[in-house]
């Protein structure tokens, strides 16, 4: 997991997108995008979770997705699984904290589901 610091700008270089936009319909925008940056306007508001997991399973994007906002340290080990690979701490977040977050689940008992075709069908 790759942190930037809490005074830089993490949109830099990203689309930028708001946590109540539908990632399927910016499909073409997120395609020309080597990053995409998600906001948590609040630590309790979890739709950029959903973003994420849309972008890496339905859209297939392999670039780096940044968690940005309210991102604080014990969210880091549902970011990761999530597909988010970049995050930039609440200033008042300690990286240290983040990175021994990171280490608290080795595996997971559930697995992402996998993605249904066209059609509705479960594969």
């Amino acid at each position: 997991m790759h942190f930037i610091p809490a005074h830089d700008d993490a949109t830099v270089g990203a689309l930028a997108l708001p946590n109540d936009a539908d990632v399927l319909a910016h499909a073409e925008a997120v395609a020309r995008h080597g990053a995409v940056a998600l906001h948590f306007p609040k630590w309790t508001d979890g739709r950029a979770y959903s973003q994420a997991v849309l972008l890496r399973a339905r859209l297939r994007f392999a670039g780096e997705i940044r968690a940005t906002g309210e991102v604080l340290a014990d969210m880091l080990p549902l970011l990761r699984r999530c597909g988010f690979d970049a995050v930039q701490l609440r200033a008042d977040q300690q990286q240290a904290h983040a990175e021994r977050a990171l280490g608290y689940f080795s595996t997971h008992y559930q697995t992402v589901p996998p993605e249904r075709p066209a059609g509705g069908a479960a594969r």
